[in-house]
């Protein structure tokens, strides 16, 4: 494959985490699925992966198990659906719910189509800041040190009193 597709995933539940992924675009959402799983360092799960509109709204959901997909209002099964099916255009968006009873998910967009690097292998996990929230609790997600924060640290001359008067 000659474009390897950098998806962003950030979660409700930290406003500190995040996770950069690069994968192939005919990688399978179960294939997807699987590798999320192991890079999350999470169990097996029952997970549903929905396309979503630029305000997070589902559009259309995938499911583990092919439940027949000729009627209508029946998920696709993940098996069958490629990220390239999925996703093709800057800033698509999937909602990846590995938790359907508490309605927990991660928000994933598509940020950079790229060449691959030769030197890299792929999928692969390309950014990670802060813990991730724990798969069955979480209220136990650890939080820790703001990315914005941390990126903009080398900017603290900036901070205090600029001895300009705000009003107008």
């Amino acid at each position: 494959m000659n474009i390897v597709f950098k998806y962003r995933m950030l979660s409700d539940e930290s406003d500190n985490f995040v996770r950069d992924f690069e994968v192939y675009p005919d990688m399978t959402l179960a294939e997807f699925h699987r590798f999320l799983l192991r890079a999350l360092g999470y169990d097996d799960c029952m997970v549903s992966i929905f396309k979503s509109d630029a305000e997070w709204r589902p559009v259309e959901e995938f499911s583990e198990i092919d439940m027949g997909e000729d009627m209508p209002g029946v998920p696709r099964c993940m098996e069958n659906v490629s990220l390239m099916e999925v996703n093709n255009n800057f800033h698509d968006r999937l909602i990846y719910t590995f938790d359907m009873l508490n309605n927990r998910s991660f928000y994933l967009e598509l940020i950079d189509m790229q060449r691959p690097a030769e030197d890299l292998e792929y999928p692969r996990v390309a950014f990670e800041h802060a813990a991730v929230p724990d798969q069955y609790d979480p209220d136990a997600t650890e939080e820790s040190g703001s990315i914005f924060e941390e990126m903009m640290s080398d900017y603290n001359e900036f901070d205090g009193d600029d001895g300009y008067d705000d009003e107008y």
